[in-house]
């Protein structure tokens, strides 16, 4: 990997209006703004704080703070789709921060190095959680952290829901996954395995909960009526991946259709080429540009031999015969029948169209609601219409990912400590978000990014990991890639460029202040700024 290291200064603007004179018309203040990555993070990560750790090298102070807001780092620089990255300013310039490579490097360090969670005083409240999965883990850990004693009741065999069950060995290792909530374990966090509620108060009642979290997720492949004879093995996405991920090996034969263009397609399809499969065909109702995979999921799917037949549906199956229609796309990107067929012959079709939550056991819950869809209705508090249930991840209406679920978990409990201490949580008021055009860049290095190495096509036979991770000097330097955006990382440019020796310094991680007896408002600090950490102030 080529590493530029080049200084490349940005244009002056000899237009500016003089800011000097006579009178002072303005002032510097020193500033923290919110970077676009933490307002991305569905999780709420400080991404930048614990970057700033990475950077220097402070590697157990950057898991610490990394982890107080989400727990499964190794686990989500794995399987997090990273719309931090999609919005770091950093891409304005060149490439963004491989965040998700710096997370994954020290969620993998921790685990090297088992460090471990702390443990609180207790309060004597206990919270009952249904589901093992990404959300109810992590409202597992922050009620846990808040000394609320947990347990966690989980249908399934494993814990981990569709960490284990929906998302293949080739991403997410399951001895890490395993390692991840084992570290929930040593907090006191108690997991009921092969243990399915049906009555949610009884069973509330039974263990003399004060709280109960729903997070059973969306575990169901949702139908579709295809016409069909007598035809070939007809499978659910999710049921294929979830048997898989215990263990057996399907048998889809030589040639596996996948209906669907979601990430559960992409999934499926490479899970069937491991399998054993010759050909693994996705068909798609529309084309690239409006495929809801994304978009590494599809070259990786590519890479392995799996082909897509874009804009096409099908229409029926006769045994192994299976009838296409093409289509094209209105003028709202809606498929509309061209009335052209054509014929794919196929030993297995796998459904990926979509998911459902099964949540017909909450109907007789007083006060709990339901979407059309069978979703659960929370208010802003994450709380149902029961008073002492709350509820979040994918069985409530919003987006399906697994770092949207761990959100919801963190966003639950904080709800639910301040409901079991008679109070209502406020969300701290946030800072503005500072965006590129607000950056000050007057020099700033082409720092390119690191790229993570795929484990080679021909050797993608089975299950091993697919995506290898950093080593330590690469996640070091990725992490001083990072621009600081909105927040003062003591650089010295302002008390360098001060003219009048107005900057002060307060000593190491303590800033700077303004002495307004020498400054004379003349922006220079302001200019010179790279991170945006200082505005100025008009005078009153």
């Amino acid at each position: 990997m080529t590493k530029i290291q080049d200084d490349m200064s940005g244009l002056v603007d000899l237009m500016r209006p003089q800011t000097t004179g006579a009178i002072r018309k303005s002032h510097p203040i020193y500033v923290d703004l919110l970077p676009p990555c933490n307002h991305a993070c569905p999780a709420g990560e400080n991404i930048q704080a614990w970057l700033d750790h990475a950077q220097a090298g402070n590697y157990y102070e950057a898991w610490v703070e990394l982890t107080k807001n989400n727990p499964f780092p190794a686990i989500h620089g794995r399987v997090c789709y990273h719309p931090c990255e999609d919005s770091c300013n950093r891409g304005e310039l060149n490439t963004p921060v491989s965040i998700h490579a710096v997370e994954r490097f020290l969620g993998d360090k921790a685990l090297e190095e088992n460090w471990q969670f702390p443990k609180t005083e207790p309060t004597n409240k206990r919270v009952m959680i249904i589901g093992a999965g990404p959300s109810g883990l992590s409202a597992a850990y922050h009620l846990a952290l808040l000394g609320h004693e947990v347990e966690i009741y989980e249908a399934g065999p494993v814990s981990g829901g569709m960490l284990h069950f929906g998302i293949p060995a080739y991403r997410l290792p399951r001895d890490i996954l395993q390692k991840e909530v084992d570290r929930l374990l040593t907090m006191g966090v108690k997991i009921h395995l092969n243990h399915k509620v049906d009555d949610v108060i009884a069973e509330q009642k039974a263990g003399k909960f004060d709280a109960v979290y729903l997070a059973i997720g969306a575990q169901a492949g949702s139908h579709i009526d295809i016409p069909a004879r007598e035809s070939a093995k007809i499978l659910d996405a999710v049921d294929l991946l979830r048997k898989t991920g215990t263990g057996e090996k399907p048998l889809l034969g030589r040639k596996v259709v996948i209906y669907g263009g979601g990430n559960t397609a992409m999934d499926s399809a490479r899970t069937a080429k491991r399998l054993g499969a010759n050909d693994a065909i996705i068909v798609y109702r529309r084309d690239q540009a409006h495929m809801p995979a994304h978009q590494f999921e599809m070259e990786e799917a590519l890479e392995e031999g799996v082909k897509i037949k874009w804009l096409s549906t099908i229409k029926n199956m006769d045994g192994t015969d299976i009838t296409i229609e093409k289509v094209k796309l209105d003028d709202n990107g809606r498929p509309v029948p061209t009335g052209k067929f054509e014929t794919l012959t196929a030993d297995s079709l796998v459904l990926a169209v979509g998911q459902t939550t099964q949540t017909e056991f909450l109907q007789k819950v007083d006060g709990i609601e339901f979407k059309k869809d069978g979703t659960v209705i929370v208010d802003r508090n994450m709380q149902t219409g029961h008073p002492s249930i709350f509820a979040g991840g994918d069985m409530i209406p919003a987006e399906r990912t697994v770092t949207t679920a761990v959100g919801h978990g963190k966003k639950a409990a904080r709800h639910i400590d301040a409901w079991l201490k008679g109070t209502t949580y406020q969300e701290p008021a946030k800072h503005g978000i500072v965006h590129f055009e607000a950056m000050n860049l007057p020099i700033y290095s082409n720092a390119i990014k690191t790229e993570q190495h795929h484990l080679p096509v021909d050797k993608r036979t089975d299950f091993s990991e697919v995506l290898e991770g950093l080593n330590e000097s690469e996640a070091r330097y990725e992490a001083k890639r990072c621009l600081s955006c909105g927040n003062c990382y003591e650089c010295d440019n302002c008390y360098a460029a001060c003219p009048e020796d107005a900057i002060k310094k307060l000593g190491i991680g303590k800033g700077y202040d303004v002495d307004l007896n020498k400054c004379t408002g003349c922006a220079v600090c302001y200019e010179q700024c790279p991170c945006h950490a200082i505005e100025m102030q008009a005078e009153v």
